[in-house]
Protein backbone atom coordinates (compact mmCIF):
# COMPACT_ATOMS: atom_id res chain seq x y z
CA UNK A 1 0.00 0.00 0.00
CA UNK A 2 1.55 3.50 -0.77
CA UNK A 3 2.44 5.56 2.11
CA UNK A 4 0.31 8.45 2.54
CA UNK A 5 1.79 11.71 0.30
CA UNK A 6 0.40 14.20 2.93
CA UNK A 7 2.87 15.78 5.36
CA UNK A 8 2.45 15.07 8.78
CA UNK A 9 -0.01 17.43 10.83
CA UNK A 10 2.08 20.28 12.90
CA UNK A 11 2.12 19.93 16.39
CA UNK A 12 -0.33 22.48 18.07
CA UNK A 13 -0.70 24.40 21.04
CA UNK A 14 -3.31 21.82 22.19
CA UNK A 15 -1.20 18.78 21.16
CA UNK A 16 1.51 20.74 23.65
CA UNK A 17 -1.13 21.10 26.30
CA UNK A 18 -2.04 17.78 26.23
CA UNK A 19 1.65 16.31 26.72
CA UNK A 20 2.03 19.02 29.79
CA UNK A 21 -1.21 18.10 31.34
CA UNK A 22 -1.97 21.88 31.48
CA UNK A 23 -4.57 23.86 29.64
CA UNK A 24 -3.57 25.85 26.57
CA UNK A 25 -4.18 29.23 28.05
CA UNK A 26 -1.08 28.64 30.37
CA UNK A 27 0.99 27.26 27.31
CA UNK A 28 -0.08 30.81 25.65
CA UNK A 29 1.14 32.44 29.11
CA UNK A 30 4.40 30.31 28.82
CA UNK A 31 5.04 31.61 25.29
CA UNK A 32 4.37 34.83 26.00
CA UNK A 33 6.52 35.22 28.81
CA UNK A 34 3.85 36.07 31.65
CA UNK A 35 4.33 35.98 35.10
CA UNK A 36 2.50 34.37 37.59
CA UNK A 37 3.59 30.63 36.43
CA UNK A 38 5.20 28.31 38.94
CA UNK A 39 8.32 27.63 37.68
CA UNK A 40 8.12 23.80 37.08
CA UNK A 41 4.97 24.57 34.90
CA UNK A 42 6.94 26.24 32.58
CA UNK A 43 10.04 24.18 32.74
CA UNK A 44 8.01 20.94 32.40
CA UNK A 45 5.33 22.97 28.82
CA UNK A 46 8.85 24.33 27.41
CA UNK A 47 10.26 20.78 27.95
CA UNK A 48 6.89 19.59 25.57
CA UNK A 49 7.55 23.06 23.37
CA UNK A 50 11.31 21.62 22.58
CA UNK A 51 10.39 17.86 22.41
CA UNK A 52 7.59 18.11 19.85
CA UNK A 53 9.25 21.58 18.11
CA UNK A 54 6.09 23.47 18.24
CA UNK A 55 6.59 27.02 16.74
CA UNK A 56 3.62 29.11 17.64
CA UNK A 57 1.61 30.32 14.27
CA UNK A 58 2.48 33.51 13.85
CA UNK A 59 -0.78 34.47 11.54
CA UNK A 60 -3.54 32.91 14.22
CA UNK A 61 -1.66 34.51 17.55
CA UNK A 62 -1.80 38.04 15.03
CA UNK A 63 -5.74 37.34 14.77
CA UNK A 64 -5.66 37.36 19.05
CA UNK A 65 -3.51 40.02 19.59
CA UNK A 66 -3.81 42.55 16.41
CA UNK A 67 0.10 43.03 16.46
CA UNK A 68 2.25 41.15 14.49
CA UNK A 69 5.80 42.67 16.40
CA UNK A 70 7.10 43.23 12.93
CA UNK A 71 8.42 46.30 11.52
CA UNK A 72 9.02 47.15 7.76
CA UNK A 73 11.85 48.81 6.29
CA UNK A 74 12.23 50.48 2.80
CA UNK A 75 15.45 50.79 1.52
CA UNK A 76 16.67 51.99 -1.60
CA UNK A 77 19.95 50.10 -2.05
CA UNK A 78 21.25 47.27 -0.07
CA UNK A 79 24.14 47.03 -1.29
CA UNK A 80 25.92 50.65 0.16
CA UNK A 81 27.53 50.71 3.17
CA UNK A 82 25.56 53.37 4.80
CA UNK A 83 22.00 51.47 3.85
CA UNK A 84 23.01 48.10 5.02
CA UNK A 85 24.03 49.56 8.36
CA UNK A 86 21.43 51.02 9.00
CA UNK A 87 19.61 48.01 8.07
CA UNK A 88 21.42 45.65 10.05
CA UNK A 89 21.42 47.83 12.96
CA UNK A 90 17.31 48.34 13.21
CA UNK A 91 17.60 44.28 13.20
CA UNK A 92 19.71 43.92 16.06
CA UNK A 93 17.49 46.51 18.25
CA UNK A 94 14.51 45.09 17.28
CA UNK A 95 15.28 41.71 18.03
CA UNK A 96 16.34 43.21 21.45
CA UNK A 97 12.80 44.23 21.76
CA UNK A 98 11.10 41.32 20.73
CA UNK A 99 10.24 42.32 17.33
CA UNK A 100 11.11 41.24 13.29
CA UNK A 101 12.05 43.22 10.48
CA UNK A 102 10.86 42.99 6.67
CA UNK A 103 12.78 44.65 4.40
CA UNK A 104 11.79 46.01 0.72
CA UNK A 105 14.91 47.28 -1.60
CA UNK A 106 13.31 49.30 -4.10
CA UNK A 107 13.89 48.14 -8.17
CA UNK A 108 13.60 51.57 -9.05
CA UNK A 109 12.74 55.17 -7.62
CA UNK A 110 9.49 55.46 -9.73
CA UNK A 111 6.47 56.49 -7.66
CA UNK A 112 5.13 52.61 -8.69
CA UNK A 113 7.96 51.06 -7.26
CA UNK A 114 7.89 52.80 -4.12
CA UNK A 115 4.13 52.72 -3.66
CA UNK A 116 4.30 48.91 -4.37
CA UNK A 117 6.90 48.42 -1.66
CA UNK A 118 4.94 50.18 0.63
CA UNK A 119 1.98 48.40 -0.02
CA UNK A 120 3.28 45.00 0.20
CA UNK A 121 5.24 45.91 3.62
CA UNK A 122 1.69 47.64 4.85
CA UNK A 123 0.32 43.95 3.93
CA UNK A 124 2.40 41.88 6.11
CA UNK A 125 1.00 44.10 8.91
CA UNK A 126 3.75 46.33 10.37
CA UNK A 127 3.60 47.57 13.36
CA UNK A 128 6.00 50.94 11.48
CA UNK A 129 8.30 51.84 8.41
CA UNK A 130 11.48 52.56 8.33
CA UNK A 131 12.26 54.77 5.40
CA UNK A 132 16.37 54.45 4.31
CA UNK A 133 15.62 56.07 1.13
CA UNK A 134 17.39 59.64 1.06
CA UNK A 135 15.97 60.80 -2.30
CA UNK A 136 13.33 64.21 -2.36
CA UNK A 137 10.64 62.14 -4.25
CA UNK A 138 10.12 58.97 -2.18
CA UNK A 139 9.63 61.97 1.13
CA UNK A 140 6.68 62.94 -2.00
CA UNK A 141 5.39 59.85 -2.54
CA UNK A 142 5.35 59.36 1.67
CA UNK A 143 3.13 62.54 2.18
CA UNK A 144 1.03 61.36 -0.44
CA UNK A 145 -0.08 58.09 0.65
CA UNK A 146 -1.00 59.29 3.75
CA UNK A 147 0.05 56.38 5.66
CA UNK A 148 -1.43 55.51 9.21
CA UNK A 149 1.28 53.31 11.00
CA UNK A 150 4.41 55.22 12.48
CA UNK A 151 6.89 56.05 10.35
CA UNK A 152 10.45 57.17 10.66
CA UNK A 153 12.37 58.14 7.87
CA UNK A 154 17.03 58.09 7.78
CA UNK A 155 19.11 60.16 7.10
CA UNK A 156 16.65 62.68 5.67
CA UNK A 157 17.96 66.10 7.16
CA UNK A 158 14.27 66.99 8.64
CA UNK A 159 12.79 67.32 5.38
CA UNK A 160 9.87 64.84 7.31
CA UNK A 161 8.45 64.90 10.55
CA UNK A 162 9.80 62.09 12.13
CA UNK A 163 13.40 61.66 10.39
CA UNK A 164 16.26 60.56 12.32
CA UNK A 165 19.82 61.52 11.10
CA UNK A 166 23.17 61.39 11.34
CA UNK A 167 23.94 64.96 10.64
CA UNK A 168 26.03 65.17 7.30
CA UNK A 169 26.27 68.91 7.16
CA UNK A 170 28.85 68.82 10.43
CA UNK A 171 30.48 65.82 8.97
CA UNK A 172 31.39 67.52 5.74
CA UNK A 173 32.40 70.63 7.55
CA UNK A 174 34.70 68.65 10.20
CA UNK A 175 36.42 66.45 7.41
CA UNK A 176 37.28 69.85 5.25
CA UNK A 177 37.94 72.02 8.71
CA UNK A 178 40.68 69.43 8.90
CA UNK A 179 42.41 69.75 5.56
CA UNK A 180 42.18 73.43 5.85
CA UNK A 181 43.71 73.14 9.29
CA UNK A 182 46.53 70.80 7.51
CA UNK A 183 47.16 73.94 5.03
CA UNK A 184 45.34 72.83 2.36
CA UNK A 185 43.34 75.44 0.32
CA UNK A 186 43.41 73.65 -3.20
CA UNK A 187 41.03 70.98 -2.34
CA UNK A 188 38.33 69.04 -4.51
CA UNK A 189 34.94 67.35 -3.23
CA UNK A 190 33.55 64.29 -5.06
CA UNK A 191 30.24 64.32 -4.36
CA UNK A 192 28.14 61.42 -4.59
CA UNK A 193 24.80 61.42 -6.88
CA UNK A 194 22.58 64.72 -7.31
CA UNK A 195 19.34 63.37 -6.16
CA UNK A 196 20.73 61.39 -3.03
CA UNK A 197 19.85 63.78 -0.12
CA UNK A 198 23.01 62.53 2.20
CA UNK A 199 25.57 63.86 -0.93
CA UNK A 200 23.55 67.32 -1.11
CA UNK A 201 24.08 67.73 2.58
CA UNK A 202 27.52 66.88 2.37
CA UNK A 203 28.45 68.90 -0.67
CA UNK A 204 26.74 71.64 1.51
CA UNK A 205 28.87 71.09 4.07
CA UNK A 206 31.89 71.01 2.07
CA UNK A 207 31.12 74.26 0.28
CA UNK A 208 30.15 75.84 3.45
CA UNK A 209 33.35 75.22 5.32
CA UNK A 210 35.38 76.09 2.31
CA UNK A 211 33.56 79.76 2.44
CA UNK A 212 33.71 80.63 6.21
CA UNK A 213 37.38 80.11 5.35
CA UNK A 214 37.51 82.14 2.77
CA UNK A 215 39.12 79.42 0.92
CA UNK A 216 37.71 79.49 -2.97
CA UNK A 217 36.08 76.54 -4.27
CA UNK A 218 36.01 74.42 -7.42
CA UNK A 219 31.87 72.78 -8.16
CA UNK A 220 32.38 69.50 -6.73
CA UNK A 221 32.08 66.26 -8.86
CA UNK A 222 29.31 63.91 -9.46
CA UNK A 223 30.01 60.40 -8.38
CA UNK A 224 27.79 57.31 -7.81
CA UNK A 225 29.67 56.07 -4.84
CA UNK A 226 31.60 53.52 -6.31
CA UNK A 227 35.09 52.68 -6.25
CA UNK A 228 35.22 52.89 -9.66
CA UNK A 229 34.19 56.01 -10.35
CA UNK A 230 36.49 57.10 -7.85
CA UNK A 231 39.32 55.95 -9.63
CA UNK A 232 38.22 57.32 -12.94
CA UNK A 233 37.57 60.93 -11.59
CA UNK A 234 41.22 60.41 -9.95
CA UNK A 235 42.06 59.75 -13.16
CA UNK A 236 41.13 62.42 -15.11
CA UNK A 237 42.06 65.20 -12.43
CA UNK A 238 45.23 64.03 -12.21
CA UNK A 239 45.88 65.53 -15.86
CA UNK A 240 46.12 68.81 -14.29
CA UNK A 241 46.84 68.21 -10.91
CA UNK A 242 46.02 71.32 -9.24
CA UNK A 243 44.59 70.35 -6.05
CA UNK A 244 46.49 69.31 -3.13
CA UNK A 245 43.99 66.95 -1.20
CA UNK A 246 40.19 65.50 -2.32
CA UNK A 247 37.74 65.39 0.37
CA UNK A 248 35.77 62.12 -0.93
CA UNK A 249 31.94 62.21 -0.07
CA UNK A 250 31.90 58.18 0.60
CA UNK A 251 35.24 55.92 1.51
CA UNK A 252 34.43 53.99 -1.53
CA UNK A 253 35.52 56.36 -3.84
CA UNK A 254 37.96 57.06 -1.74
CA UNK A 255 39.83 54.10 -2.36
CA UNK A 256 39.54 54.37 -5.94
CA UNK A 257 40.94 57.97 -5.79
CA UNK A 258 44.13 56.59 -3.86
CA UNK A 259 44.10 53.51 -6.12
CA UNK A 260 44.60 56.32 -9.31
CA UNK A 261 47.18 58.76 -7.25
CA UNK A 262 49.49 55.50 -6.46
CA UNK A 263 49.35 54.02 -10.04
CA UNK A 264 50.16 57.71 -11.38
CA UNK A 265 53.28 57.11 -9.13
CA UNK A 266 51.99 59.57 -6.90
CA UNK A 267 51.94 59.48 -2.51
CA UNK A 268 49.49 59.63 -0.50
CA UNK A 269 49.27 61.62 2.01
CA UNK A 270 53.13 63.02 0.50
CA UNK A 271 51.71 64.60 -2.98
CA UNK A 272 47.60 64.50 -2.28
CA UNK A 273 45.63 64.35 1.01
CA UNK A 274 42.44 62.09 0.74
CA UNK A 275 39.51 61.71 3.05
CA UNK A 276 36.35 59.59 2.86
CA UNK A 277 32.99 58.95 4.69
CA UNK A 278 31.61 56.50 6.45
CA UNK A 279 34.22 54.46 8.33
CA UNK A 280 33.88 51.20 6.45
CA UNK A 281 35.35 48.52 8.43
CA UNK A 282 38.14 48.39 5.36
CA UNK A 283 38.93 52.07 5.62
CA UNK A 284 41.92 51.69 9.12
CA UNK A 285 43.14 48.85 6.18
CA UNK A 286 43.66 50.91 3.06
CA UNK A 287 46.82 52.09 2.25
CA UNK A 288 47.48 54.33 3.68
CA UNK A 289 45.11 53.71 6.41
CA UNK A 290 42.12 56.32 5.78
CA UNK A 291 40.91 59.66 7.71
CA UNK A 292 37.11 59.46 7.42
CA UNK A 293 33.97 60.73 9.40
CA UNK A 294 31.92 57.95 11.37
CA UNK A 295 28.26 57.40 11.33
CA UNK A 296 27.23 55.60 14.76
CA UNK A 297 25.13 53.01 13.24
CA UNK A 298 24.28 51.01 16.39
CA UNK A 299 23.07 53.83 18.10
CA UNK A 300 20.91 55.34 14.97
CA UNK A 301 19.20 51.86 14.74
CA UNK A 302 18.01 51.65 18.30
CA UNK A 303 17.00 55.27 18.41
CA UNK A 304 14.77 53.99 15.12
CA UNK A 305 13.19 51.46 17.17
CA UNK A 306 12.65 53.39 20.00
CA UNK A 307 11.36 56.25 18.05
CA UNK A 308 8.78 53.79 16.40
CA UNK A 309 8.17 51.75 19.83
CA UNK A 310 7.04 55.21 20.81
CA UNK A 311 4.56 56.05 17.96
CA UNK A 312 6.43 58.14 15.75
CA UNK A 313 7.35 60.37 18.14
CA UNK A 314 10.89 61.49 19.38
CA UNK A 315 12.18 60.41 22.73
CA UNK A 316 12.44 63.33 25.20
CA UNK A 317 15.46 64.65 25.23
CA UNK A 318 16.64 63.26 22.31
CA UNK A 319 18.12 65.06 19.45
CA UNK A 320 17.01 63.58 16.10
CA UNK A 321 20.41 64.38 14.63
CA UNK A 322 23.52 61.88 15.71
CA UNK A 323 26.86 63.88 15.90
CA UNK A 324 29.17 62.42 13.50
CA UNK A 325 32.98 61.78 14.44
CA UNK A 326 36.30 62.14 12.41
CA UNK A 327 38.59 59.89 12.48
CA UNK A 328 42.04 60.86 11.65
CA UNK A 329 44.46 58.01 10.40
CA UNK A 330 46.98 58.11 7.80
CA UNK A 331 46.16 59.35 4.63
CA UNK A 332 45.83 63.08 5.29
CA UNK A 333 49.07 65.58 6.13
CA UNK A 334 49.98 69.00 5.12
CA UNK A 335 50.55 70.05 2.05
CA UNK A 336 54.36 69.12 0.20
CA UNK A 337 56.17 72.41 -0.14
Amino acid sequence: MAADPRPERAPSIRDVARLSGVSHQTVSRVLNNATGLRDETRQRVQEVIDELHYRPNRAARMLVTSRSRTFGILSASSAQYGPASSIAAIEHAARDEGYFVNTVTLDSGDRASIERGLNHLLDQAVEGVVVIAPQVRVFNTLREMNLTVPIVTLQSNGTTDHALSVDQILGARLATRHLIELGHRDIYHLAGPQDWIEAEARMHGFLTEMSDHDVPATAPILGDWTAEFGFFAGRELLRVRDFTAIFSSNDQMALGLIHAIRDAGLDVPGDISIVGFDDIPEARHFWPPLTTVRQDFAELGRRCVALLLNGGAAETGVASELVPELLVRSSTAPPAR
